[in-house]
């Protein structure tokens, strides 16, 4: 029987419930009601009240920044400091999946008489308890760690392997993960390199020229159009330093590629094919070690159209005359003759080297 002279003193806490769910986490049905349900038992278990439920749908948490509803929750329990006493949530890492993230929005609200409970994880101001929090936190962040590492190899395996990891150029399409021809835009595109490539219209000519075609493209768009690499059938990647052969099918022949990149630059006033721009060119040994008598800057090697004939020329081209590869190359020759030591010079050099025991020599 109840005894009416004794008062209940008795008040319920109150609380508020914050769930989130990733894109990823959707698929996977882990819905919000399944959380707000679960925070909802936890909290009538544990005496408190649920004044306001906040719900984030299709957010990450890798950072604190990026979700308004984690942002209006902490705004309504600095507010209401002095009746919200505990913020209920699933699992720790609804709240963040960064461990320094964490740490820092339960320290907000300790600061604020707020406690933070896990319905299915320990938690409370206890040390074993902050201790073990501090492990579930991290936990979770390294989960995020080896996942990132993992998207990171595959993504470079899919790269060394030929295939695309981001978007496509125009021209192409992207189809599960492959770079096949787009049928409405890669004859218009290559309509643009060909024409590029005769060497009778500049940039902003070619801009001019494509807007009659429909495309209404900014000059930097068209720049970086006309430098791409993927068009002659190579990955290049910010992230990577290899350039790699595509499995996708080129649009144009790398010699084309390269006569474009002469045209842009102002280098291809004699219609040279300017050769490949690898360190190491067999056809220009002397490329980059030669310098103009004019202005100091290193020639370049190319070949004449149809591959022909090969020349060096000045990158600037402040001389106008291309120079043949064998009369350089012979030129050099006579140079390195000139200033050969003679045989008598040979002879007392190696006698110098004999009298230096400590000195190893051979072939004298």
């Amino acid at each position: 029987m109840n005894n009416p002279y004794i008062v209940n003193t008795f008040e319920q806490k109150k609380a508020v419930i914050y769930i989130r769910v990733s894109s990823e986490e959707q698929v996977e049905n882990f819905s919000l009601k399944t959380q707000e349900d679960i925070c909802r038992r936890d909290a009538k278990y544990k005496s408190y009240e649920i004044v306001q439920v906040f719900r984030e749908e299709g957010k990450s948490a890798k950072t604190i920044t990026g979700r308004p509803e984690l942002l209006n929750m902490i705004d309504f329990c600095r507010k209401n400091k002095k009746d919200i006493k505990a913020v209920f949530v699933y699992r720790l890492d609804r709240l963040s999946r960064q461990t320094s993230d964490y740490l820092a929005l339960r320290k907000r609200f300790y600061d604020m008489g707020i406690a933070l409970i896990s319905a299915s994880e320990p938690t409370g101001n206890s040390p074993t308890e902050k201790l073990l929090e501090t492990v579930l936190a991290s936990f979770a962040q390294h989960d995020n760690d080896v996942r990132s590492e993992r998207t990171k190899n595959g993504m470079r395996a899919r790269f060394l392997a030929g295939l695309i990891t981001n978007h496509v150029p125009l021209g192409y399409l992207n189809q599960h993960g492959y770079a096949l021809k787009d049928p409405e835009m890669f004859d218009v595109i290559k309509k643009a390199w060909d024409l590029m490539a005769t060497g009778t219209k500049s940039l902003k000519e070619m801009s001019e020229i494509m807007k009659e075609w429909g495309l209404n493209y900014r000059f930097q768009t068209l720049q970086r159009l006309f430098k791409n690499k993927f068009y002659m059938g190579i990955l290049t990647s910010e992230a990577y330093p290899e350039e790699i052969k595509g499995q996708h099918e080129p649009m144009i022949t790398k010699e084309q590629f390269y006569k474009v990149q002469a045209i842009i630059e102002g280098r291809n006033t004699n219609k040279l094919v300017v050769a490949s721009r690898t360190r190491d060119n067999v056809d220009f040994p002397l490329r980059r070690i030669v310098k103009c008598s004019k202005c100091g800057s290193n020639f370049t090697g190319a070949w004449s159209k149809h591959h022909k004939y090969a020349y060096y020329f000045c990158r600037k081209r402040c001389i106008q005359k291309s120079i043949p590869v064998s009369e350089l190359q012979n030129e050099l020759i006579k140079r390195l003759q000139q200033i050969t030591p003679s045989e008598r010079g040979l002879t007392l050099y190696c006698s110098q080297l004999r009298k230096a025991d400590s000195v190893p020599f051979f072939g004298c």
